[in-house]
């Protein structure tokens, strides 16, 4: 059997479960969603946000792209942060990265990716901004893992710079931004940042209160 084929028959035996437990699982689901979270995060395959935080279908708005970036350009991520911000009204935004990733792994080579290095060069500039602290941190290794956990303190930043999130701060005292890394060796999330609403921002990245 081709494999995707095994994919549509999971679909089925799932909605068979699932209207076992609840007959009403669908009904429920196709309603209005109401998640209170906005999930920024890698799209490497073996990190799920629901699974690895034990949600269900509903509980996260998610948003992923390679080494879980938050750019002023990608017109896609800040579509995404404007609707989970003004319209789902979400209370907590987290950037997920996790040690070991590729991108970032990527990123710290002269290697050429094609396309992808345009992307790359965000990271490198992360590390350019690090370079001291990052060679400081041990072996290669752990030189890849300082680096994913700096990269998700620079774009939970970048979030924190929207013009989105400092509107939503200064009239709702909403969202949180969170900053965390998956650890696919023991399946654990670490909590490393946490921004509360109408925490200071650098004056440049400021807007002014009248203009939101």
């Amino acid at each position: 059997m081709e494999s995707y084929k095994t994919l549509l028959l999971a679909n089925k035996a799932w909605v068979q479960e699932r209207i076992q437990i609840d007959k009403e699982y669908f009904t429920q689901l196709a309603k209005d969603q109401q998640p209170e979270f906005l999930w920024v995060g890698c799209s490497d395959s073996r990190v799920p946000a629901e699974e690895i935080t034990g949600t269900k279908a509903g509980d996260i708005f998610a948003h992923r792209n390679i080494a879980n970036l938050v750019l002023h350009t990608d017109v896609n991520l800040q579509s995404v942060l404007q609707y989970a911000v003004e319209v789902l009204k979400v209370k907590h935004i987290i950037v997920c990265g996790h040690y070991g990733c590729g991108g970032v792994r990527a990123a710290m080579t002269r290697q050429r990716y094609g396309v992808l290095d345009e992307w790359l060069r965000n990271i490198k500039d992360v590390y350019h901004s690090h370079r001291d602290e990052i060679q400081s941190a041990g072996d290669h290794e752990e030189q890849v893992n300082r680096l994913v956990e700096l990269n998700v303190l620079e774009q939970v930043k970048n979030i924190t710079k929207t013009k989105v999130v400092q509107k939503a701060w200064h009239f709702e005292q909403r969202p949180t931004i969170h900053g965390w890394v998956f650890n696919m060796a023991d399946g654990t999330l670490t909590n490393l940042y946490k921004v509360e609403p109408g925490s200071p921002i650098e004056d440049i990245y400021c807007y002014d209160p009248e203009s939101l």
